[in-house]
């Protein structure tokens, strides 16, 4: 069975394709995802019999995370896959996301905040894992934003 870990909150975006719950094959995209999810999905739905497509859907980019939504969510529906969600706090250790100016999401205990960074704080890269067996994903799958309104 192919999954897909679809990782669009930082740069370069991080695509991981699995077989049977083990890392198969780990991409990396520089670039908008406006621009790279259509290219590489196109090639990927031709190259694979893709069962379920998971992606990160909070925090970070609010546009990145609407567009990958809005694309995977489309192409799940069409193709009739299995669409999935998780936090990005999952993929960096549980480190600060970057928000907006010199802010950054911070996940304490499950309550996610936006402040200043913390002294001594450390930003962990993003990572996908070398299995997603014991990765727990959400069906619920829309954007959260985690951002009061203006």
């Amino acid at each position: 069975m192919i999954e897909v870990l679809v990782i669009t909150i930082s740069n370069p975006l991080l695509i991981g394709i699995y077989k049977d719950k083990k890392l198969l094959k780990e991409i990396k995209l520089d670039g908008l995802t406006s621009d790279k999810l259509p290219m590489l999905f196109k090639d990927l739905l031709e190259e694979f019999e893709i069962k379920t497509i998971a992606y990160v859907n909070t925090p970070g980019s609010f546009m990145s995370i609407k567009i990958a939504y809005i694309f995977l969510k489309t192409i799940c529906q069409i193709k009739k896959i299995n669409f999935l969600a998780i936090d990005g706090f999952t993929f960096n250790q549980n480190s600060p996301i970057k928000a907006l100016g010199k802010k950054y999401f911070i996940n304490n205990n499950g309550v996610v905040k936006v402040d200043f960074l913390p002294n001594l704080s450390k930003i962990q890269d993003f990572e996908l894992p070398k299995s997603i067996e014991n990765i727990k994903f959400s069906q619920a799958t829309l954007p959260i934003y985690n951002l009061p309104a203006v």
